[in-house]
């Protein structure tokens, strides 16, 4: 499947999470949201400029695309696990990772302020803090890190041949 093909078919099946997506046909659709993306950040810096206090400028275009088309870059992305044999909620891992990462990260944070109000000197806690809340951070990225390269290797497999339980290939 070609370029054009791939982006027509992707943006057809909007939110279609049913069926089986050729790597082409992923990975070309890749490329479009990248190549827009990049289009639309040149093109937001030309229009609105930089704030001279911060240095940044407004993303405001690339925002509202990369909304628009994060329903069919998850959909595509839940069709290509399935052409490999894998379910599409696979998709989902590295995000609710991060979730949960970001639960128990607010949970420590939440834990060693109640443990501050009962001793007598603060202070000695903040160390055990400081050591669990780095260790727990090294950790979890490297869990990410894994995941997340999981994720580009399993999207990147063959399609498996002939028809698998989630229908013929496309």
């Amino acid at each position: 499947m070609g370029f054009t093909q791939s982006v027509k078919t992707c943006l057809s099946k909007y939110v279609v999470f049913s069926g089986r997506a050729q790597r082409s046909e992923y990975w070309w659709f890749v490329l479009f949201v990248v190549l827009v993306s990049v289009g639309l950040a040149v093109l937001s810096e030309a229009l609105f400029g930089t704030d001279p206090e911060t240095g940044q400028g407004s993303n405001l275009l690339n925002s509202v695309f990369q909304l628009a088309i994060l329903l069919p870059m998850l959909a595509a992305g839940w069709r290509r696990l399935h052409d490999t044999g894998r379910p599409g909620w696979y998709l989902l891992l590295p995000m609710a990772f991060s979730f949960a990462m970001m639960f128990m990260l607010l949970t420590g944070v939440a834990v060693f302020s109640a443990l501050e109000t009962g001793v007598e000197d603060p202070e000695t806690l903040k160390e055990p803090a400081a050591f669990l809340g780095a260790t727990g951070l090294m950790v979890m990225y490297a869990i990410q890190l894994v995941l997340s390269v999981l994720m580009i290797w399993w999207l990147s497999r063959p399609s498996q041949e002939g028809t698998n339980e989630y229908g013929a290939p496309s």
